[in-house]
Protein backbone atom coordinates (compact mmCIF):
# COMPACT_ATOMS: atom_id res chain seq x y z
CA UNK A 1 0.00 0.00 0.00
CA UNK A 2 2.82 2.30 0.85
CA UNK A 3 4.28 1.73 -2.66
CA UNK A 4 0.98 2.39 -4.70
CA UNK A 5 0.26 5.81 -2.50
CA UNK A 6 3.78 6.86 -3.26
CA UNK A 7 3.24 6.12 -6.97
CA UNK A 8 -0.12 7.94 -7.00
CA UNK A 9 1.35 10.77 -5.37
CA UNK A 10 4.31 10.93 -7.81
CA UNK A 11 1.42 10.05 -11.23
CA UNK A 12 -0.70 12.88 -9.37
CA UNK A 13 2.34 15.47 -9.73
CA UNK A 14 3.03 14.32 -13.70
CA UNK A 15 -0.40 15.37 -14.35
CA UNK A 16 0.01 18.18 -12.74
CA UNK A 17 2.95 18.88 -14.56
CA UNK A 18 1.54 18.81 -17.97
CA UNK A 19 -2.22 20.82 -16.85
CA UNK A 20 0.36 23.68 -16.36
CA UNK A 21 -0.81 23.34 -12.43
CA UNK A 22 2.17 22.24 -10.15
CA UNK A 23 3.65 25.73 -9.86
CA UNK A 24 0.40 27.41 -8.81
CA UNK A 25 0.06 24.40 -5.61
CA UNK A 26 3.54 25.20 -4.55
CA UNK A 27 2.97 29.08 -4.34
CA UNK A 28 1.61 30.81 -1.91
CA UNK A 29 -1.82 32.42 -3.75
CA UNK A 30 -1.72 35.54 -2.06
CA UNK A 31 1.82 36.56 -3.94
CA UNK A 32 0.82 39.32 -6.44
CA UNK A 33 3.79 40.75 -8.84
CA UNK A 34 7.14 40.11 -9.96
CA UNK A 35 9.63 38.88 -6.90
CA UNK A 36 10.49 42.45 -4.69
CA UNK A 37 13.56 44.44 -5.16
CA UNK A 38 14.89 47.60 -2.78
CA UNK A 39 13.92 49.57 -6.22
CA UNK A 40 10.55 48.23 -6.69
CA UNK A 41 9.10 49.02 -3.24
CA UNK A 42 11.19 52.35 -3.03
CA UNK A 43 9.37 53.30 -6.31
CA UNK A 44 6.30 55.51 -6.52
CA UNK A 45 4.53 53.13 -8.40
CA UNK A 46 4.53 49.28 -8.29
CA UNK A 47 3.62 47.06 -10.72
CA UNK A 48 -0.01 47.14 -11.01
CA UNK A 49 -2.05 49.79 -13.12
CA UNK A 50 -4.92 51.01 -10.67
CA UNK A 51 -8.52 52.97 -10.51
CA UNK A 52 -9.94 54.72 -7.80
CA UNK A 53 -13.25 55.62 -6.98
CA UNK A 54 -15.57 58.62 -4.59
CA UNK A 55 -17.20 57.13 -2.04
CA UNK A 56 -19.62 60.18 -1.10
CA UNK A 57 -20.19 61.05 2.56
CA UNK A 58 -24.28 61.20 2.23
CA UNK A 59 -23.42 56.86 0.71
CA UNK A 60 -22.19 55.84 3.90
CA UNK A 61 -22.50 55.33 7.75
CA UNK A 62 -19.62 55.07 10.09
CA UNK A 63 -16.87 57.58 8.31
CA UNK A 64 -16.72 60.21 6.41
CA UNK A 65 -16.40 59.33 2.79
CA UNK A 66 -13.49 58.75 1.42
CA UNK A 67 -11.47 57.35 -1.86
CA UNK A 68 -10.68 53.96 -3.01
CA UNK A 69 -7.60 53.48 -4.71
CA UNK A 70 -7.52 49.53 -6.44
CA UNK A 71 -5.41 47.59 -8.89
CA UNK A 72 -7.46 47.74 -12.38
CA UNK A 73 -7.09 44.04 -13.42
CA UNK A 74 -8.64 41.68 -12.16
CA UNK A 75 -6.89 38.66 -13.35
CA UNK A 76 -4.97 38.09 -10.43
CA UNK A 77 -8.44 37.02 -8.17
CA UNK A 78 -8.81 39.22 -4.96
CA UNK A 79 -6.67 41.89 -3.26
CA UNK A 80 -5.72 42.59 0.61
CA UNK A 81 -7.56 45.65 2.11
CA UNK A 82 -6.47 48.60 3.83
CA UNK A 83 -8.61 51.54 5.53
CA UNK A 84 -6.26 54.70 6.72
CA UNK A 85 -7.20 57.64 8.87
CA UNK A 86 -5.61 61.28 8.38
CA UNK A 87 -4.99 62.59 11.58
CA UNK A 88 -6.51 65.73 14.46
CA UNK A 89 -8.23 68.19 11.95
CA UNK A 90 -7.03 67.10 9.04
CA UNK A 91 -8.29 65.10 6.01
CA UNK A 92 -8.25 62.05 3.90
CA UNK A 93 -5.76 64.24 1.20
CA UNK A 94 -3.28 64.28 3.92
CA UNK A 95 -2.56 60.25 3.59
CA UNK A 96 -3.72 60.45 -0.24
CA UNK A 97 -0.66 59.58 -1.36
CA UNK A 98 -0.61 56.58 0.16
CA UNK A 99 -3.79 55.39 -1.96
CA UNK A 100 -2.19 54.34 -5.21
CA UNK A 101 1.45 54.21 -3.94
CA UNK A 102 0.04 50.82 -2.13
CA UNK A 103 -2.65 50.07 -4.58
CA UNK A 104 0.16 49.81 -7.32
CA UNK A 105 1.87 47.71 -5.02
CA UNK A 106 -1.51 45.35 -4.58
CA UNK A 107 -4.15 46.13 -2.30
CA UNK A 108 -7.49 47.95 -2.18
CA UNK A 109 -7.33 51.18 -0.13
CA UNK A 110 -9.78 53.53 1.42
CA UNK A 111 -8.30 56.40 2.48
CA UNK A 112 -11.37 58.20 4.55
CA UNK A 113 -12.46 61.20 5.54
CA UNK A 114 -13.77 61.09 9.49
CA UNK A 115 -17.12 62.37 10.86
CA UNK A 116 -15.58 64.97 12.26
CA UNK A 117 -11.70 66.39 11.42
CA UNK A 118 -11.67 66.85 15.57
CA UNK A 119 -12.70 63.12 16.24
CA UNK A 120 -10.46 61.73 19.05
CA UNK A 121 -8.21 58.17 18.35
CA UNK A 122 -11.24 55.78 19.62
CA UNK A 123 -13.97 57.01 17.40
CA UNK A 124 -11.11 56.69 14.33
CA UNK A 125 -10.12 53.44 15.44
CA UNK A 126 -13.91 53.13 15.08
CA UNK A 127 -14.37 54.41 11.86
CA UNK A 128 -11.50 52.13 10.40
CA UNK A 129 -13.68 49.39 10.86
CA UNK A 130 -16.44 50.66 9.45
CA UNK A 131 -14.71 51.80 6.10
CA UNK A 132 -13.04 48.32 5.92
CA UNK A 133 -16.78 46.86 6.62
CA UNK A 134 -17.85 48.84 3.81
CA UNK A 135 -14.79 48.07 1.58
CA UNK A 136 -15.52 44.59 1.65
CA UNK A 137 -19.72 44.46 2.20
CA UNK A 138 -21.15 46.98 -0.04
CA UNK A 139 -18.57 48.99 -1.83
CA UNK A 140 -18.44 49.00 -5.97
CA UNK A 141 -15.02 47.08 -5.50
CA UNK A 142 -16.13 44.39 -3.01
CA UNK A 143 -15.53 41.59 -4.92
CA UNK A 144 -12.58 42.67 -5.10
CA UNK A 145 -11.31 42.25 -1.88
CA UNK A 146 -10.40 39.48 0.63
CA UNK A 147 -12.54 39.79 3.71
CA UNK A 148 -10.29 38.21 5.80
CA UNK A 149 -7.03 39.80 4.60
CA UNK A 150 -7.50 43.45 6.05
CA UNK A 151 -5.18 45.53 7.32
CA UNK A 152 -5.20 49.60 9.21
CA UNK A 153 -2.94 52.57 9.17
CA UNK A 154 -3.43 56.29 10.18
CA UNK A 155 -1.53 59.10 10.79
CA UNK A 156 -1.42 60.82 14.50
CA UNK A 157 -4.48 60.63 16.05
CA UNK A 158 -5.56 58.43 12.78
CA UNK A 159 -2.51 56.25 14.15
CA UNK A 160 -4.00 56.06 17.72
CA UNK A 161 -7.28 55.27 15.70
CA UNK A 162 -5.64 52.20 13.98
CA UNK A 163 -4.32 51.03 17.33
CA UNK A 164 -7.99 50.94 18.70
CA UNK A 165 -8.75 49.14 15.49
CA UNK A 166 -6.28 46.43 15.96
CA UNK A 167 -7.38 46.32 19.28
CA UNK A 168 -10.84 45.40 19.26
CA UNK A 169 -10.93 43.34 16.05
CA UNK A 170 -7.53 40.92 16.36
CA UNK A 171 -8.75 39.06 13.37
CA UNK A 172 -6.88 41.79 11.56
CA UNK A 173 -3.74 40.73 9.45
CA UNK A 174 -1.52 43.79 10.03
CA UNK A 175 -1.66 47.41 11.48
CA UNK A 176 0.75 50.77 10.84
CA UNK A 177 0.40 53.21 13.42
CA UNK A 178 2.32 56.46 11.97
CA UNK A 179 3.60 58.93 14.06
CA UNK A 180 0.56 57.83 16.48
CA UNK A 181 -0.94 59.98 19.61
CA UNK A 182 -3.19 58.49 21.97
CA UNK A 183 -4.26 58.84 25.40
CA UNK A 184 -3.62 55.10 25.81
CA UNK A 185 -0.48 54.14 26.41
CA UNK A 186 -0.48 50.37 26.86
CA UNK A 187 -1.14 48.27 24.10
CA UNK A 188 -0.82 44.96 25.30
CA UNK A 189 -4.36 44.41 24.11
CA UNK A 190 -3.49 44.29 20.57
CA UNK A 191 -2.81 40.91 18.65
CA UNK A 192 -2.01 42.09 15.23
CA UNK A 193 0.92 42.52 13.45
CA UNK A 194 2.17 46.10 14.12
CA UNK A 195 4.70 48.43 12.88
CA UNK A 196 5.01 51.60 14.43
CA UNK A 197 6.49 54.81 13.06
CA UNK A 198 7.56 57.30 14.95
CA UNK A 199 9.63 60.64 13.97
CA UNK A 200 12.62 61.78 15.74
CA UNK A 201 11.90 65.19 15.94
CA UNK A 202 8.38 64.36 16.56
CA UNK A 203 6.65 67.62 19.17
CA UNK A 204 3.14 66.62 18.85
CA UNK A 205 3.44 63.03 19.96
CA UNK A 206 7.25 62.78 20.84
CA UNK A 207 8.43 59.60 20.47
CA UNK A 208 9.12 59.06 24.05
CA UNK A 209 5.68 59.45 25.12
CA UNK A 210 3.87 57.62 22.35
CA UNK A 211 5.23 55.65 19.67
CA UNK A 212 7.73 53.83 21.68
CA UNK A 213 5.15 53.34 24.62
CA UNK A 214 3.20 51.72 22.34
CA UNK A 215 5.40 49.15 20.77
CA UNK A 216 7.01 48.58 23.90
CA UNK A 217 3.37 47.17 25.76
CA UNK A 218 2.65 45.41 22.60
CA UNK A 219 3.74 42.69 24.90
CA UNK A 220 0.90 40.51 22.82
CA UNK A 221 1.49 41.08 19.52
CA UNK A 222 2.47 38.31 17.14
CA UNK A 223 5.42 40.20 15.60
CA UNK A 224 6.24 43.61 15.88
CA UNK A 225 8.43 46.60 14.84
CA UNK A 226 9.38 50.50 15.47
CA UNK A 227 10.67 52.93 12.84
CA UNK A 228 11.81 55.93 14.27
CA UNK A 229 12.69 58.34 11.12
CA UNK A 230 15.77 60.13 11.42
CA UNK A 231 15.72 63.80 11.76
CA UNK A 232 11.67 63.58 10.94
CA UNK A 233 8.57 65.80 12.23
CA UNK A 234 5.34 64.59 13.18
CA UNK A 235 4.11 65.30 9.49
CA UNK A 236 6.38 62.86 8.09
CA UNK A 237 3.82 60.70 7.11
CA UNK A 238 1.48 62.83 5.09
CA UNK A 239 3.65 63.55 2.23
CA UNK A 240 5.34 61.01 -0.04
CA UNK A 241 8.16 59.81 2.11
CA UNK A 242 10.16 56.82 0.77
CA UNK A 243 10.71 55.31 3.63
CA UNK A 244 6.87 55.12 5.40
CA UNK A 245 6.25 53.58 1.85
CA UNK A 246 9.19 51.37 1.35
CA UNK A 247 8.58 49.57 4.87
CA UNK A 248 4.60 49.96 4.79
CA UNK A 249 4.51 48.03 1.55
CA UNK A 250 7.23 45.18 3.00
CA UNK A 251 4.62 45.00 6.41
CA UNK A 252 1.49 44.53 4.54
CA UNK A 253 2.62 42.53 2.27
CA UNK A 254 4.39 40.34 5.08
CA UNK A 255 1.58 40.05 6.61
CA UNK A 256 -1.58 41.14 4.78
CA UNK A 257 -0.47 38.27 1.71
CA UNK A 258 1.79 36.26 3.97
CA UNK A 259 4.54 36.80 1.34
CA UNK A 260 7.66 36.11 2.76
CA UNK A 261 9.34 37.24 -0.34
CA UNK A 262 9.35 40.51 1.87
CA UNK A 263 10.80 39.61 4.63
CA UNK A 264 14.40 40.59 3.39
CA UNK A 265 13.59 43.76 3.81
CA UNK A 266 12.25 43.91 7.60
CA UNK A 267 14.74 41.15 8.93
CA UNK A 268 17.23 41.76 9.76
CA UNK A 269 17.01 45.11 11.23
CA UNK A 270 17.37 47.56 8.34
CA UNK A 271 19.36 50.86 8.91
CA UNK A 272 20.07 53.45 7.09
CA UNK A 273 20.67 57.11 6.75
CA UNK A 274 16.51 57.61 6.95
CA UNK A 275 16.32 55.76 10.05
CA UNK A 276 17.14 56.79 13.78
CA UNK A 277 16.35 53.45 15.17
CA UNK A 278 14.44 50.01 14.49
CA UNK A 279 13.73 47.75 17.10
CA UNK A 280 11.99 44.23 15.84
CA UNK A 281 10.44 40.67 16.82
CA UNK A 282 12.85 38.84 14.26
CA UNK A 283 13.21 36.23 12.74
CA UNK A 284 9.67 36.58 11.84
CA UNK A 285 7.09 33.97 11.97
Amino acid sequence: MPILRRLSVAALGLLLVFAGAAPALAANPYERGPAPTTASIEAARGPFATASTTVARSAVSGFGGGTIYYPASTAYGTWGGVAISPGFTASQSSVAWLGPRLASQGFVVITIDTLSTVDDPASRGRQLLAALDYLTGSSAVRTRVDATRLGVMGHSMGGGGSLSAASSRPSLRAAIPMTPWHQTRNWSSVRVPTLVIGAENDTVAPVASHAEPFYTSMTAAPEKAYLELNNATHSAPTSANVTVAKYSISWLKRFVDNDTRYEQFLCPAPSGSAIEEYRDTCPLS
